[in-house]
């Protein structure tokens, strides 16, 4: 029997990236998977994938920006799975166009990142809880950022956002400790990822080498990675775990001053 037959996992930007590399694993443990994602096209491609692996999983276009969407998201994988035991909220933006200051950061894109990155998360929550509650336990992961514990320069936006996911892990694994929902956060550093591609200019395989030399284990991580200690705390190996983050992040945040450049060399 693998570690989560039988269980249903909705993966909020489960297209690509991190959230795709947490579909892979969760499914390939058994879990039947409802993937969300404004992505047609890389969704359908990992329902189908999954598929012919032998496993179970559907597709739901979402698009985040708009509050109607998590619980279209949710009614569908009722309707469909019959069930939810784990929720990762995943989806994030940092649009190129969002790299300024205060000053210089539209009030539109502002709105744009809250939304997606945090708004999202509380709605996905709001109307995956009771869903959830009916199977006496469960997991919620809200995938962070280390830049919700240190922050670069000019992502106000994004860093506001992500320290409002860990704010809101803690408040949430408090309020639901009692019915057995346990609710984490996981802070990843660089992870090979469109949201990091887009970011980039120049040659971006040379743009990866330069990051992955900035990490004492010497390279960026990979999405599977990620879903590897999802399903850790989503399993029962890690019932004793809630209101907690996990840093994965290749030793980035041990050296501290990581955005200087000044790792103690």
């Amino acid at each position: 029997m693998s570690v989560h037959d039988n269980k249903v996992a909705i993966i909020t930007g489960g297209a690509q990236g991190i959230g795709r590399g947490v579909v892979d694993v969760l499914a390939s443990e058994g879990a039947k998977v409802c993937i969300a994602d404004i992505s047609e096209e890389h969704g359908k491609e990992a329902v189908e994938t999954i598929k012919q692996s032998g496993g179970s999983a559907m597709f739901v276009k979402a698009d985040f920006q708009k509050s109607e969407v998590p619980k279209i998201v949710v009614d569908e994988c009722i309707s469909e799975f019959g069930r939810i035991d784990y929720l990762i909220n995943n989806v994030g933006i940092q649009p190129p166009a969002s790299y300024k200051n205060v000053e210089e950061t539209p009030e539109d894109i502002w709105d744009s990142i809250i939304n997606v990155n945090l708004k999202s998360y509380y709605l996905m929550s709001k109307y995956s809880i009771p869903h959830i509650r009916k199977n006496g336990k469960g997991a919620i992961i809200h995938i962070a950022s280390v830049q919700g514990l240190q922050s670069m320069k000019l992502v106000p936006a994004y860093a506001a956002s992500k320290g409002g996911v860990l704010s809101l892990t803690r408040n949430m694994a408090l309020d639901y400790a009692k019915e057995q929902i346990r609710v984490m956060a996981i802070c990843p550093g660089a992870f090979n990822t469109p949201l990091l591609r887009n970011s980039m200019a120049g040659d971006i395989e040379e743009g990866f080498k330069t990051m992955g030399d900035a990490h004492p284990i010497g390279r960026i991580g990979q999405p599977d990675e990620i879903g590897n200690a999802a399903s850790f705390l989503c399993s029962d190996k890690a019932s004793f775990i809630t209101g907690e983050y996990l840093v994965i992040d290749g030793g980035m945040m041990a050296w501290g001053a990581w955005d200087t450049g000044d790792q103690g060399e």
